[in-house]
C-alpha cells in the first residue's frame, strides 16, 4: 500500500491516527534536529515533521530530500502547536510526525520552481508541461475544466440527451477553414480529413431519429492560432429535433446560468441573456462579439460631421462610409503622446487616423462652449456650435474626451471596437467578476468574397434561411438572413449554432449560391443530401467551445492555460517537438514525396 489517504485530505478527524502518505516534496525546511517538509499530491499539501528523537533513521534520510523527490511517509497525525497553524492551508491545523520514510524516486532540479507561481517563459512551460501541471495554477485549471465538462454531461443527460461519438477520420468537406488531411495507406493518393466539427454527422443523427444528441467533440482546423484559438480544440456539440431557435437558446441559457451558479458562485451573471441582432452589435459595438461588461457604445456622428469644412469627413460621406466615435469619460487631460498611442492602435486595426476632441473642465453639460477649453487635433475646423453638436450627440460633458474615426464601415468598426476595449481597460471599467452573456442573432447567410468574386457562407452552408428571406436566394443572396446565432461573453464568441436546412431542394439551392455544380454537390455532400430525402425532421443545435468557456470562467488570458498539452502561438509542440519529419519509408508506404 503506497498510501492510506491523500495528503490534502488529512484533517483533525485523523488525530492520533497512523497514516501512510505518498507524494512530492514541495518544500523542505531544516531547523536543526527537526526537518519539516510540505508533502504534496493532487489534493493538496500536508506538513510532515521528521524528529531525530522520534526516528533518527527517518530524520537522517529526510536530510537528503530535495524538491520534487517522490517519497512515502508513515506516521501519526497530530494537532499543530498553538500559534503554528496555517489558515491558508486546508490541512493547516495538523501535521504528520514521521516514523518511517521511503524514497520512491529522486528528481533532477526542475527547470522552474513548482512551489512558486512566478512568471516562466511559455515555451519552457510547454516543453516541461508535466512539471508545469504540478503547479497549483495549472493543476487547478484542469480540475476545474473537468468539473465544467462533468456538469455539462450530467445536465444534458438529465434533459434526455444521448452522448454519441462521431468519427475522427472523415471526408474532407468545406466548412470555413482548411482541413487537416490524413493520407490513406490502403488507398494511395486518397485522404481522410480530421473534422472541423461534427456538423454533417450530427445532422445525420437527427435524420436517424435520436432526437437529442451531444458529444464533447474534438475538432481540428488548419488556421492561424491566437490567444483563444488552437489548431485542435474541444467543443460541446449538441443537436435537437423538432425545435425552434428559442428552444435552443433557452436550453443554452439554462445550461450556462446553472453551471456558473454551481461551480463559480462568485461570478455575476446577468439574466435573461440579452438578444441582439448582428446589425445592432456592429452599429453599437463595432463587433459581433461585444464585451458588454461596460457601456461606451459607438455613436454615429455623420450628421454633425457633414456640416464641417473638413475634407477627410467629406470624402468619407461621399463614399458612403462611417463617421463614428466613443466618449471616454474623464479623459480630457490625455496628452499628445497618449493620443498618439491610441492613434497607432486604431491604425493597426485599419483606420486612417483618429480625431480627438477633449473638453477640459471639471464636468457638467456642454451649453456655451469656450474654445479655450477645447483640445483637439482638428481645432482649426471646429466652431463652438460644432463642438456643442458633437458633445450633444456623443453624450459628452466637460472633462470628457471624444474619439472619432472616419472610414469604410469595416475598418471603422474594427478600430472603434479595439479602441473601446482599450479605453475600458485604461479606465478600469471592466469588472472581472461579471459574465456578460448575450445572444447575437440574424446573421447574414452569405458574405461576398471580393478576392474570389463569389459568395461564402457566413457561418456554414447548412443554416436555414429565416422565414420571409428565402426568395432572395434567387434574386439577391446578400439580403438573406439566416436562422443562426452566437453566444458571446466578455468579448469572445463562446458558441455558435443555427436551425438547419432539412429539405434537399433548399440545401441544393444554397450550395448553388456558393458556386457548387451538381457534380460537386454530389461528390462532396451526397451523404447529407441523400439523407434529407428520408424523412429529415426540423432540427437545430449549438456548439459552445469548452476551451474558451473554461478560459473565461477561470479568468485566464489564453486557452493554452486551460489545455493540458497545447500548441504554441506558432503551432509548435515543444514537448514532443512536433511537427517533425517522418522516415522516408513511411512516406514511400503512403506514396508521398516531399517537394522542396
Amino acid at each position: 500500500m503506497y498510501r492510506s489517504q491523500s495528503c490534502g485530505s488529512t484533517s483533525l478527524d485523523d488525530l492520533n491516527k497512523e497514516v501512510v502518505l505518498s507524494g512530492w516534496v514541495h518544500r523542505r525546511r531544516d531547523h536543526g534536529g527537526l526537518i519539516f517538509i510540505d508533502l504534496r499530491d493532487v489534493e493538496g499539501l500536508v506538513q510532515v515533521v521528521f524528529d531525530q528523537d522520534t526516528s533518527f533513521e527517518a530524520y537522517n534520510l529526510a536530510q537528503s530530500f530535495r524538491n520534487e523527490w517522490v517519497v512515502q511517509v508513515s506516521g501519526v497525525v497530530f494537532k499543530r502547536p498553538v500559534g503554528t497553524e496555517n489558515s491558508d492551508l486546508g490541512t493547516g491545523d495538523v501535521e504528520v510526525h514521521a516514523s518511517d520514510v521511503k524514497v520512491l524516486n529522486q528528481s533532477l532540479t526542475p527547470p522552474f520552481y513548482v512551489n512558486e507561481e512566478g512568471d516562466v517563459d511559455e515555451n519552457l512551460r510547454l516543453k516541461f508541461r508535466y512539471i508545469d501541471i504540478r503547479r497549483s495554477r495549472m493543476k487547478n485549471a484542469l480540475i476545474q475544466r473537468h468539473k465544467i465538462v462533468k456538469y455539462i454531461r450530467d445536465f444534458l443527460a438529465d434533459k434526455g440527451f444521448i452522448e454519441v461519438e462521431t468519427p475522427i477520420l472523415i471526408k474532407s468537406t468545406p466548412e470555413g477553414a482548411r482541413d487537416h488531411i490524413v493520407p490513406s495507406r490502403l488507398y494511395p493518393g486518397k485522404f481522410y480529413a480530421l473534422p472541423q466539427s461534427p456538423q454533417q454527422l450530427k445532422q445525420l443523427l437527427m435524420v436517424a431519429g435520436l432526437d437529442k444528441y451531444f458529444q464533447i467533440a474534438r475538432c481540428f482546423r488548419d488556421e492561424d492560432s491566437r490567444l483563444d484559438r488552437q489548431p485542435e480544440f474541444t467543443q460541446l456539440d449538441l443537436e435537437m429535433s423538432f425545435v425552434t431557435k428559442d428552444d435552443v437558446l433557452s436550453l443554452t441559457e439554462e445550461l450556462f446560468t446553472t453551471l456558473v451558479s454551481r461551480h463559480f458562485p462568485d461570478k455575476i451573471v446577468k439574466t435573461p441573456f440579452p438578444r441582439l441582432t448582428f446589425e445592432e452589435t456592429l452599429r453599437e459595438y463595432g463587433t459581433d462579439r461585444p464585451d458588454m461588461r461596460f457601456d461606451m457604445k459607438l455613436i454615429e456622428v455623420s450628421d454633425v460631421a457633414k456640416k464641417m469644412d473638413f475634407r477627410v469627413f467629406q470624402k468619407v460621406i461621399e463614399s458612403d462610409g462611417s463617421i463614428k466615435g466613443i466618449t471616454a469619460v474623464g479623459c480630457s487631460d490625455y496628452t499628445r503622446g497618449e493620443i498618439d498611442d491610441l492613434t497607432d492602435l486604431v491604425k493597426s486595426m485599419g483606420a486612417n487616423g483618429l480625431i480627438a476632441i477633449g473638453l477640459e473642465g471639471s464636468g457638467g453639460s456642454v451649453k456655451d462652449v469656450d474654445m479655450t477649453s477645447v483640445k483637439s487635433n482638428i481645432s482649426r475646423f471646429l466652431t463652438p456650435e460644432l463642438v456643442k453638436s458633437f458633445a450633444t450627440k456623443m453624450n459628452a460633458s466637460y472633462g470628457d474626451l471624444m474619439l472619432i474615426i472616419a472610414g469604410d464601415d469595416r475598418s471603422t468598426n474594427d478600430a472603434l471596437s479595439a479602441l473601446r476595449q482599450e479605453m475600458a481597460q485604461r479606465n478600469d471599467l471592466i469588472n472581472p467578476d461579471i459574465l456578460a452573456f448575450a445572444f447575437v442573432e440574424d446573421f447574414p447567410l452569405f458574405e461576398w468574397d471580393n478576392n474570389e468574386s463569389k459568395w461564402d457562407a457566413s457561418h456554414h452552408a447548412f443554416c436555414m434561411p429565416k422565414e420571409g428571406y428565402r426568395e432572395y436566394l434567387y434574386s439577391d443572396p446578400g439580403k438573406v438572413i439566416a436562422e443562426s446565432y452566437d453566444l458571446v461573453c466578455n468579448g469572445y464568441e463562446v458558441a455558435s449554432g443555427s436551425i438547419r436546412v432539412h429539405h434537399r431542394s433548399l440545401q441544393e439551392q444554397i450550395f448553388r449560391v456558393l458556386g457548387y455544380s451538381d457534380d460537386q454537390m454530389d461528390e462532396r455532400f451526397s451523404q447529407l443530401l441523400n439523407a434529407l430525402e428520408y424523412g429529415a425532421p426540423p432540427h437545430g443545435g449549438i456548439a459552445p467551445g469548452i476551451d474558451r468557456i473554461a478560459m473565461i470562467l477561470l479568468g485566464r488570458e489564453s486557452i493554452r492555460d486551460v489545455i493540458a498539452f497545447p500548441k504554441t502561438q506558432s503551432q509548435i509542440d515543444p514537448l514532443f517537438e512536433a511537427p517533425s519529419a517522418v522516415e522516408a519509408a513511411q512516406l514511400d508506404e503512403l506514396g508521398i514525396r516531399i517537394v522542396e
